[in-house]
């Protein structure tokens, strides 16, 4: 199944533009003219995030950029164009006086902060590549995307959640040679770093603006941001793009939901994700429109941000909108001016998104995309007005997407291709390359099946699947169903060998409960059973046992770690010795 655009893109699809930050192209690398072919559609363009701001500083001066709250002190900052463009150039200079030269890395491992924003700018005005970090990246991992990166600089905290990251920075700036400076944002400063106010914020530089004369500033088609995969099954791979691959995804969200410079984004996702980085704040640049965020997630004040600045489109998980729309009960606020609710990492339940309408007085979409990609697939307002329940919609028109089916159903591994797919994985060319197939076509280790719409419905990843009478189980809508049970926070299924029965599978649905609630507390087998076929769902795919945990082991971006489950739920394996 292929939902392309009326005149199909060139056959490969994939743009890796020859660089010295991408290496040479692997197997995906785009036919001759692909990139000139991107910019007659509009999804490329010599233009870059950076002229967006610029011109919006010009444009609209005063109006408001981004709001960000900061939960624990009450109280929130805001930045307007014309004041993110001047601490863009003030920031842009205190990364050339640290010695930051065009092509080097700068980490910023930043909650969602306001210092974020103005570093993603100042960033592509001196050359760098900008490395988003959550703050509870542990130490080795952190430790990897140094090294891999060759990172120069790293922006971060004194700590988070209890966790001293100045310090650990500090201690890996002494074990990197590459990595030269710490600056820490807020509270201690431990030695060997410096103060990020002292030197971004109070040192006004305005006068030695000629330091970027004969600075260019990245142009669309260079390197300008990594942003790390989950590394569910080892080590994480650095998702490399250009402005114009991640241009060309913003450009078909906004298009899709038909937003304009009136729009106002609550975005509950990390700013450094794909979808707080490029879906929040780049679309909110190149529309002239404002970015609401907090720094630490709290659900219930989220209803805070859509009142006081009149939001029109909020994004986040599920969970975070089940939370919303309790908040929303126990303390009404007004979300009159609410049009789009976006839910992009898992599946829509009808009775969530009649409650998010009945609620907010929003409609639901789905959404489908991923770090190597941003969003693909999404329902639109056209669509009917249930649809988010039954589909993750159609691509955008800069993407197309193909089911190669296999399974009964019409279930199949699900391949993309087209202009907004990453320039590679950093220094691992190969493991980029080894993605595609010999048509070009970018396997993504999901399995979707069509909608009947010309878009997809995603049932789970490839590698996680469980297989009955030949039928794949719709792993990510079972997960949500039994998530919803009112005993249960979430849940993921996984796979376990039968060790009463030679290759069969004993479906085992692993659940977290409310916090503070025991174990007795917990739903039991024949009750989740129970809710699953009240769901409608196929009764050869309820779960056979279920276990509770007080949290799921997870990734840095919110993946299930089931392999972990598996290991521990599973039989035991031989030892080595044994082997």
């Amino acid at each position: 199944m292929t939902a392309a655009t009326t005149d199909p893109a060139p056959s490969s699809g994939t743009a890796v533009p020859q660089t010295a930050a991408s290496g040479a192209p692997g197997r995906g690398a785009p036919e001759p003219g692909a990139g000139a072919e991107y910019r007659r559609r509009g999804w490329w363009r010599d233009e870059t995030f950076l002229d967006d701001l610029y011109r919006q500083a010009r444009e609209r001066p005063h109006k408001l950029a981004i709001a960000g709250r900061r939960i624990a002190e009450s109280r929130t900052d805001t930045l307007d164009f014309a004041e993110l463009g001047a601490l863009t150039d003030r920031f842009a200079l205190a990364l050339v006086e640290l010695g930051v030269e065009r092509g080097d890395f700068v980490a910023v491992q930043l909650p969602n902060r306001w210092e974020m924003v103005p570093l993603m700018f100042a960033c592509m005005r001196v050359g760098a590549v900008i490395c988003p970090i959550s703050p509870i990246c542990p130490e080795e991992e952190l430790r990897h995307r140094f090294g891999l990166t060759g990172a120069r600089v790293c922006i971060t905290l004194p700590e988070w959640s209890g966790t001293p990251l100045a310090d650990i920075a500090t201690r890996l700036k002494d074990e990197l040679p590459t990595l030269e400076h710490v600056l820490v944002v807020d509270g201690p400063v431990p030695d060997g770093a410096l103060s990020f106010h002292e030197h971004f914020v109070a040192a006004a530089r305005e006068e030695r603006a000629e330091a970027l004369e004969g600075r260019a500033a990245l142009t669309a088609d260079e390197p300008f941001v990594v942003l790390f995969t989950s590394g569910t099954t080892g080590e994480s791979k650095g998702v490399l793009h250009s402005q114009n691959t991640v241009h060309s995804a913003v450009r078909g969200y906004v298009e899709a939901f038909g937003l304009g410079d009136d729009w106002v984004a609550a975005v509950s996702t990390p700013l450094v994700h794909y979808s707080g980085f490029a879906q929040g704040v780049l679309a909110g640049v190149m529309l002239g429109g404002t970015v609401a965020f907090q720094d630490v997630r709290k659900n219930e004040a989220l209803l805070d941000l859509v009142e006081r600045y009149r939001a029109t489109l909020l994004y986040g998980p599920p969970a975070t909108l089940a939370d919303v729309v309790a908040s929303q009960r126990a303390e009404k606020r007004d979300t009159g001016t609410l049009r789009h609710v976006v839910i992009g990492s898992a599946p829509v339940l009808a009775e969530l998104a009649d409650e998010v309408h009945a609620a907010l007085g929003a409609r639901t979409y789905s959404l489908w995309g991923m770090s190597e990609n941003g969003p693909v697939t999404m329902t639109r307002p056209a669509d009917p007005e249930d649809w988010a329940a039954h589909s993750n919609g159609r691509p955008i028109d800069a993407m197309e997407v193909r089911v190669d089916a296999e399974a009964a159903g019409g279930v199949g591994r699900l391949r993309v291709r087209g202009a907004s797919l990453a320039l590679g994985y950093y220094r691992r060319e190969e493991a980029f390359a080894a993605e595609f197939g010999a048509d070009g076509w970018f396997d993504t280790g999901d399995l979707a099946r069509e909608d009947g719409r010309g878009g997809i419905r995603i049932i789970g990843r490839a590698r996680d699947a469980i297989v009955r009478d030949g039928v794949v189980a719709p792993m990510t809508e079972l997960e949500a169903v039994i998530g919803s049970h009112p005993k249960a926070v979430e849940a993921a299924l996984v796979g376990l060998p039968d060790a009463t029965d030679a290759g069969a599978t004993v479906i085992c649905a692993v659940m977290v409960v409310p916090e503070g609630a025991g174990a007795e507390a917990g739903p039991g087998l024949d009750e989740v059973r129970a809710h699953l076929l009240a769901a409608g769902q196929d009764p050869r795919f309820l779960p056979d046992r279920v276990e509770l945990l007080p949290a799921l082991p997870k990734t840095l971006t919110g993946k299930v770690r089931k392999v972990e489950l598996r290991q521990r739920y599973g039989p035991p394996q031989p030892s080595s010795a044994a082997r």
